[in-house]
């Protein structure tokens, strides 16, 4: 059955970023509402081994989230298992439409739907994820220390990638399905000059080879664009390097966006274009995509939000049923 529910803070998205919002949120006495999403947890819980997370020489991702979630449900917050098909920004209070038919009236959006690598579609691609195929080699480089890679891409992502991993790996292989590269001259230069390095052009990757028991990457099959020959690469990781989609349809139109959907935020702060709604994390990271770094502005966004509902006067603790200045159409300085 349906139900409208009225809140003062609605968080939409479960990682690092919006569990660390609804921990400070919940802390300043906001009864921050979370909606897990589709996928609870975010990207990490998708990794394996977590070694760069402060305080933890190594953790699972999985079991890193739950922490996180169990902390912010022990600071007050209520996390809900649900996904947000819907919202409306034009007005306050805003209006979020949940996949169970819940409709949520929030004073203020804390937006942490994060981003997704993306990925080729192969079916060994899927089969080895988070056991030799990677999309992140700031986060899993250094299981490869003195053991070959492969680096799928031709964009700045890609060769970033791929001299990072020369830091680690004993041979990176750069696969491009074209005969050059479409990253910045420069970073094409270093890449060139960088002794580990060998770019195979004008193929694609073609399939995923390991073993199951246990499992693991040993190969990839990489196919010529025009002949269809295949080459084979012995490799023990692989990274797809060719680019990630920040998940902003939702808010699509209704906030701006740049960089190929990415939500826009006023320097130095969380807050979007619209006043009243935030975004935190890899909605608005197309630079660190780290967990660390999505934490941190989740703590932004909790403490951006808890100042403009302060200035609206809903945190005096008056009954939520009283207006306090809701339904008033949002413009600049609202």
């Amino acid at each position: 059955m349906s139900k409208t529910r009225d809140v003062k803070l609605l968080i939409i998205g479960s990682g690092p970023a919006g569990y660390t919002a609804a921990v400070y949120a919940a802390r300043a006495m906001l009864e921050p509402v979370l909606v897990q999403g589709i996928q609870p947890g975010g990207q990490l819980t998708i990794t394996t081994d977590v070694e760069n997370w402060p305080g933890d020489a190594s953790v699972m991702g999985p079991d890193l989230m739950t922490r996180m979630e169990g902390h912010a449900r022990a600071m007050g917050a209520e996390i809900v298992s649900d996904h947000i098909a819907s919202v409306d920004l034009s007005s306050r209070p805003f209006t979020a439409i949940g996949d169970d038919g819940t409709t949520w009236r929030a004073q203020a959006i804390i937006l942490a739907t994060g981003a997704q690598a993306r990925w080729l579609g192969l079916p060994s691609e899927e089969a080895f994820k988070g056991f030799g195929v990677s999309a992140c080699a700031t986060c899993d480089g250094f299981f490869y220390r003195g053991q070959p890679v492969a680096v799928i891409g031709g964009g700045n992502t890609a060769v970033e990638e791929a001299l990072f991993l020369t830091n680690f790996a004993s041979k990176v292989t750069l696969i491009h399905r074209r005969d050059e590269l479409r990253a910045e001259k420069i970073m094409q230069q270093r890449l060139f000059d960088n002794p580990k390095v060998e770019v195979l052009w004008n193929h694609q990757l073609d399939a995923v080879t390991g073993t199951d028991s246990p499992k693991g990457v040993e190969a990839v099959r990489a196919r010529h664009v025009e002949t269809g020959e295949i080459t084979e690469v012995p490799v023990k990781g692989v990274f797809i390097a060719i680019g990630h989609a920040p998940a902003s349809s939702l808010v699509e139109g209704q906030l701006e966006t740049h960089l190929g959907g990415y939500v826009v935020v006023e320097p130095g702060t969380t807050r979007t274009s619209v006043p009243g709604v935030f975004a935190a994390g890899d909605l608005i990271d197309h630079v660190y995509r780290q967990a660390v770094t999505s934490a941190g502005m989740g703590c932004m966004a909790a403490l951006d939000a808890e100042k403009f509902l302060a200035e609206q006067g809903a945190t005096s603790g008056k009954d939520m049923s009283e207006p306090l200045g809701w339904g008033a159409k949002v413009t600049e300085g609202a």
